[in-house]
């Protein structure tokens, strides 16, 4: 499935995607890392968890998605790869939620690019895949991360306290929130009007 709203796309990664999200994610390896999750010092008695290469986490997406626990995504922005979306941890049953998380290519930040990513994202998944709570962790320090969901008006529900090994130590994170009831209307037409009363009248 292709989601795409003006020059924002999201679509399932690939294993041929390899090159492009290599170059994406080292060249903005210093500007990610304060964000992007480690893996915790193994348990004396735990095995020795590696960081996986590209084509063993793209096959873990995909047998996650197969699953019906994972939708994985790579960001489109003008025809060019530029992030990655990954609504993870689905669960159903009386819940029917899941929790997004992103990174974006530096030299389009600000741009409205991740906003618009998500919106399409909790659309769908409201719409068609049929959850009713989605869920954005954020550490309190990542200003850019959370002005994301703050333009799209998800409420902020409570720290977390050391939710998720980021950058080598348990982090701290901020709950934001929406259910479907939020936004019948929509989340990306929600971000349409937001923007819309936003941008400079001409």
């Amino acid at each position: 499935m292709v989601l795409t709203d003006g020059e924002v796309t999201l679509r399932p990664i690939r294993l041929r995607d390899q090159k492009a999200w290599r170059e994406v994610n080292r060249r903005n390896r210093d500007w990610l890392r304060p964000w992007e999750a480690t893996i915790p010092p193994p348990a004396p008695w735990g095995p020795v968890i590696q960081r996986p290469t590209y084509r063993q986490m793209v096959r873990h997406l995909r047998a996650e998605a197969n699953a019906g626990r994972m939708l994985p995504f790579v960001i489109e922005y003008q025809g060019r790869l530029v992030g990655q979306l990954t609504v993870a941890g689905i669960t159903w049953g009386s819940m029917c939620a899941g929790h997004v998380g992103y990174w974006v290519d530096r030299e389009v930040a600000g741009r409205g690019v991740m906003p618009t990513a998500v919106a399409l994202a909790v659309d769908h998944c409201f719409a068609r895949v049929g959850l009713h709570r989605i869920e954005v962790c954020i550490r309190p320090e990542n200003g850019p991360s959370r002005r994301v969901v703050e333009k799209l008006g998800l409420r902020e529900e409570g720290l977390r306290p050391r939710y998720l090994h980021i950058d080598g130590a348990w982090r701290d994170h901020l709950v934001y929130a929406v259910t479907a009831e939020e936004v019948p209307e929509g989340l990306l037409r929600r971000w349409h009007r937001a923007r819309r009363r936003e941008s400079p009248q001409t």
